[in-house]
Order: structure tokens, then C-alpha cells, then sequence
């Protein structure tokens, strides 16, 4: 009898340690499975059942199973019941934000904005801030042109520069946000624009007095083709005069003229300065070849005497005929010249 209360006795304790060891185990497996059973559950009395295999698998490929059961709720809820558990996790593992996609396709679908899954996947993936292009394209912003402060310069055809400044009212085109240009490029075409629309104005007196004539000319550029942006409005906030462009280049030119001018007196006075030097070099050249000339008459003369050519009668003519030339000339020059040779 004591045999068989001992025997009991054992074969209760070993029942006993049994069933503390699967009670541990069972918390043990409780502990580990808990998150993914609240997050079954969740999704359960949602009413976007998921199984409890595909939960645990999610974090078995480091998926975080909260952020996708979380964003197929809502997704869910709001309608999006075309975007699927798989669509997801394959979404998550490209290195996409999946609550901000969920987050914006709700929003484009409350403000009836054509948005599908595919299209919102590869603009969030493209690197642009979906979220923030779903609530510009409900809610317009406006964009300070030029960017930095300042002004946006132009020149009137009469000269006068124009310094502008301007406000673009966008709204952001879902279809052309993957691949369209971005802000900087609305920016820089609409500075091109107003800096046209000036520059084709006759006076700077029509531009002032009708600035809407510079939007509704940059407007028919159709600046927002292949942007990111539809340009709903340009304003243009501030207009002053800047400097009178024309007659500064006028005087420039004048003055550059007159350069030009300076110069090519200069360049004549030197040739005829050369031109003078060169003739008195003829004079003095032909002055030596006559006196060269004079000094072969006396040879001449006497290799006449030595030939008999020329007599003494002959001699004393010349003589006469030279004295009276003198005289003649001596007669006829002027009385200042006479002084001076006095």
C-alpha cells in the first residue's frame, strides 16, 4: 500500500514538472507569437483577414508586419481594395515608404485625383514627396520668381531696363511628375518669359501701365509643358525702373566713335607727316644731283677751252649774260627778301 501511494506520488510530481515545463514552453511560444497574433487579430476584426503564416514570414524576409498590416487596413478601409498584402511587402523591399503612398492614395482618391498604385510606387520611388504632390495638386502653392529675392531684369526697345518681380500660382501634374522638371525649371522659363515680353514692348511706359499684358503673353508660352507643375497663374507683385540701358550704349558707341575717329586722324597726320619728309628727301636729292650738275659746267668749260671749242670773246658773253641775269633777279625780288639778304 505504501509502494503503490509512492509510485502515485512519483508519477504526480513527473505530471506536475510536465505540465510546468509546457506551460513555460507555452509562454514561451505565447511571448514570441504574441505581436503576431494581435496583429492577426487586428487585422481580423477589421475585416482584412491575413493569415497568421504570412505575418511571421513577414519578419522571417525583415519586413516589419506593423507597417504593412497597418497600411493594408487603412488602404482597406479607405476603399484601396485592389492594394494587396503582396503589392505591400514588394513595394517595402524596393526601398518605397509604404504608410506615405497609402497615406497619399487615400488622399487622391477622397479628392478625386486620378492615382493608381503603380503610378504612386514609381513617383515614390523616383525620390519626389508624395504626399506633398497630392496636397499641392489640391491645394495650389505659389512659387516666388526669382526664387532667391531680387528682381527679374528686362529691357524695353526704347533702352529703359525694367526690374520685375513676380508670383507663379502651381499645381502639381500627377501624370508628368515622374520625369518632369522640377521648380527651378518653372522658375527659369517663366524669368525667360517676362524677360521676352519686355524686351518686345516698344516704350517701358506700355509695360508699366499694363503689367497683365507681360502674364498673359508668358501664360500663352505653354511654360509648364514637361514639368512636374500646371502654372495656373502668374502675378506680378513688383515693377520699378532700373537704368537707361539705351543711352549708356549711345555714349558708349559715341565715345567709341570718337576713338575711332582720334585714330584715324592720328593715322593721317602721320602718313602726311611721312609724305612731307619724304618729298623735302626728294628736294635735298635733287638740290645735290644740281649742284653735281653745276660743278661739271667749269670742266666742261675748260676741256672746251683746251679743244678750241669755246673762245675768250665766247667767255666774256657768258660772264656778261650771268651779271645781268643776277641783276634782273636782285631787281625783281621782293623788299622784304632784299632786307633779309641785306
Amino acid at each position: 500500500m505504501d509502494y503503490n501511494a509512492f509510485l502515485l506520488a512519483e508519477i504526480a510530481i513527473e505530471f506536475y514538472f510536465l505540465f510546468v515545463i509546457l506551460a513555460i514552453v507555452s509562454l514561451l511560444i505565447l511571448s514570441i507569437l504574441g505581436k503576431f497574433i494581435s496583429l492577426w487579430f487586428q487585422a481580423f476584426v477589421s475585416g482584412t483577414p491575413i493569415p497568421l503564416f504570412n505575418i511571421i514570414g513577414m519578419s522571417l524576409r525583415k519586413i516589419p508586419p506593423r507597417i504593412i498590416v497597418n497600411a493594408r487596413i487603412n488602404s482597406f478601409k479607405a476603399g484601396l481594395k485592389d492594394v494587396t498584402v503582396s503589392d505591400l511587402e514588394t513595394h517595402y523591399l524596393a526601398g518605397g515608404h509604404v504608410t506615405d503612398v497609402v497615406g497619399a492614395l487615400i488622399a487622391a482618391d477622397k479628392a478625386n485625383i486620378a492615382l493608381d498604385w503603380r503610378r504612386a510606387t514609381a513617383i515614390d520611388l523616383a525620390g519626389r514627396d508624395l504626399r506633398d504632390a497630392v496636397q499641392t495638386s489640391v491645394n495650389p502653392k505659389v512659387i516666388d520668381c526669382p526664387s532667391h529675392g531680387g528682381y527679374i531684369t528686362g529691357v524695353a526697345k526704347d533702352g529703359i531696363q525694367i526690374n520685375v518681380r513676380a508670383r507663379v500660382t502651381v499645381r502639381t501634374n500627377i501624370a508628368q511628375l515622374v520625369g518632369g522638371a522640377t521648380e527651378e525649371t518653372i522658375i527659369a522659363r517663366v524669368g525667360e518669359g517676362i524677360v521676352s515680353a519686355i524686351g518686345g514692348s516698344e516704350t517701358h511706359l506700355h509695360v508699366l501701365e499694363s503689367p497683365q499684358r507681360i502674364s498673359k503673353l508668358v501664360l500663352e508660352k505653354g511654360l509648364d509643358s514637361s514639368t512636374a507643375f500646371l502654372i495656373l497663374s502668374i502675378d506680378i507683385v513688383e515693377m520699378n525702373l532700373g537704368e537707361n540701358i539705351g543711352a549708356k550704349l549711345r555714349a558708349d558707341k559715341a565715345e567709341s566713335d570718337k576713338r575711332i575717329a582720334q585714330a584715324e586722324a592720328e593715322k593721317r597726320r602721320t602718313m602726311a607727316v611721312a609724305l612731307e619728309q619724304e618729298n623735302l628727301a626728294k628736294v635735298q636729292d635733287m638740290r645735290a644731283k644740281l649742284i653735281e650738275a653745276q660743278a661739271e659746267v667749269p670742266l666742261a668749260m675748260a676741256e672746251a677751252f683746251r679743244s678750241g671749242k669755246l673762245g675768250i670773246m665766247d667767255y666774256w658773253r657768258i660772264q656778261n649774260m650771268q651779271a645781268d641775269t643776277e641783276m634782273r633777279n636782285s631787281i625783281a625780288r621782293p623788299e622784304e627778301d632784299h632786307k633779309k639778304t641785306t
